[in-house]
């Protein structure tokens, strides 16, 4: 609703994650480095903490979108509050293989046969599990069963477990030490810095832009950054309330500005249609020939009387002013 107005391509603040607008902070970069190493080293676990709209999603797409998909197989988990039985299953269904036994032991040996076949043919598998936090005890500590499924050398599937602070504070239980140990790879992303919220903004209006104009004040731009305290997802609801009420507020102005000047339009035409000089081919007598020319205080003519050729010039000089009146009050 404001690209137009704003000249822009696209929005650039929306807040679905949108990989061509990853903004690597230090952080960011260094989770993302350790995604692309737990995966494509084939390390067994790989865990990417961080606080609520920070982009842990988002750089997610972004290695996921750059990665060659003939390599790599990559199974969503969005509800991580599921039984290990219930996990096993969605893994059967992305591999199309038919469950035929409710023995977890029965189900996992399978899982290992399908696995061997895709490491033979050169293929990884990445078992991505959103929102860890949420994930039962019983269902984090079962998962050790997955990464044994492993070559001499090689795990044959990556868990990526992706989630806020509470799950870093969850794996101190006890019952997942095991677990905690095996997570030698993990990323933490950490909110912007001012300098980065910054740059941030800055990069996003750079891939949209049209016109190289200014869109915030750097006082407007002192003041989402405060607000925002270093939250990505903030930071793109801030800037993009900023720009819709931008824009509604001037259309408020100009509406109000253009109400005034349309009531004070007809009066304006009537001053000008009631001066003596003003109309082309009278003299407000009724004579044939323009009114008589401007003076000065003391009453001295400025111009000559206008001949035939400057009433046709003075009748085209009226016409304009009219015309711009109109144009610029209704």
């Amino acid at each position: 609703m404001y690209l137009d107005f704003y000249h822009l391509k696209k929005a650039p603040f929306h807040i679905t994650p949108d990989p061509e607008f990853l903004f690597l902070s230090l952080s960011h970069k260094a989770a993302l480095g350790a995604l692309v190493y737990g995966i494509e080293e084939r390390q067994g676990f790989v865990a990417l903490i961080g606080e609520v709209g920070l982009g842990k999603t988002t750089i997610l797409r972004s290695y996921l979108e750059r990665v060659d998909q003939s390599q790599l197989k990559p199974i969503y988990i969005f509800n991580s509050n599921v039984s290990f039985s219930d996990l096993l299953k969605t893994l059967c269904r992305e591999f199309g293989i038919e469950v035929l036994t409710e023995e977890v032991a029965d189900t996992v040996n399978r899982l290992h046969q399908v696995l061997i076949e895709e490491y033979k043919q050169g293929r990884n598998v990445a078992l991505i599990v959103d929102e860890a936090q949420h994930m039962p005890i019983e269902t984090l500590e079962h998962l050790r069963m997955l990464s044994n499924l492993e070559t001499s050398t090689q795990k044959l599937i990556q868990i990526v477990l992706v989630g806020q602070p509470e799950f870093d504070a969850k794996l101190n239980n006890h019952a997942l030490r095991q677990l905690k140990q095996r997570l030698v790879i993990r990323g933490t992303i950490s909110p912007l810095t001012n300098e980065e919220s910054r740059n941030y903004i800055i990069y996003r209006l750079a891939k949209v832009v049209t016109v190289d104009e200014p869109l915030f004040t750097r006082g407007a731009l002192r003041e989402i950054v405060k607000q925002a305290k270093g939250t990505p997802r903030v930071i793109n609801i801030l800037c993009t309330n900023a720009l819709i009420h931008g824009r509604g507020d001037i259309q408020i102005r100009l509406v109000h500005r253009r109400g005034r000047a349309r009531d004070r339009a007809p009066q304006l035409l009537a001053r000008l249609d009631r001066q003596p000089d003003a109309r082309p081919g009278t003299r407000g007598d009724g004579e044939g020939f323009c009114g008589d020319p401007p003076r000065n205080r003391q009453g001295a003519a400025r111009l000559p009387r206008a001949g035939l050729g400057d009433q046709r010039h003075h009748a085209r000089s009226y016409e304009v002013v009219r015309l711009r009146l109109l144009v610029q009050f209704l």
